[in-house]
């Protein structure tokens, strides 16, 4: 399987600091990061040829994010829905969904804001990366 228009290489990823991950994983959360800044910038980027510094530096940014998030849920799925544990009265506390709820709404902001904070502001091809038709 191949991946095209990347905003970001594994290479510029690996000089930006990133850590050592093999090209699938790499292909895959570079996949998705770009979809979440196509999606806030609405395709503005698409087809690009010199992706800005910013966008580059924001996927970076996406991608750690989204891994440290994977390496969340898999350290949780060894303990399967199981929020806190207690030794002295042995109490398990386990994850509700609103809970789960709470936490996807919050990753999801936490996304959008990493977006907002390097993106917004930015000029491509004579337009506003983030506009949308209205101010914030």
């Amino acid at each position: 399987m191949t991946f095209e228009g990347q905003y970001l290489t594994k290479q510029e990823y690996l000089d930006l600091g990133g850590s050592a991950i093999q090209d699938m994983p790499f292909n895959l959360l570079e996949f998705e990061a770009r979809r979440r800044i196509d999606n806030e910038t609405f395709n503005r980027l698409v087809g690009g040829n010199d992706i800005p510094q910013e966008v580059k530096i924001c996927e970076y940014e996406l991608i750690n994010t989204i891994k440290g998030y994977i390496g969340d849920n898999n350290t949780n799925a060894t303990n399967g829905n199981v929020a806190s544990e207690s030794t002295d009265g042995y109490s398990i506390s386990y994850i509700t969904s609103d809970k789960i709820s709470d936490v996807v709404k919050s990753r999801e902001t936490e996304l959008t804001n990493i977006i907002r904070t390097y993106l917004l502001g930015i000029v491509y091809n004579n337009e506003h990366l983030m506009y949308c038709g209205v101010k914030w």
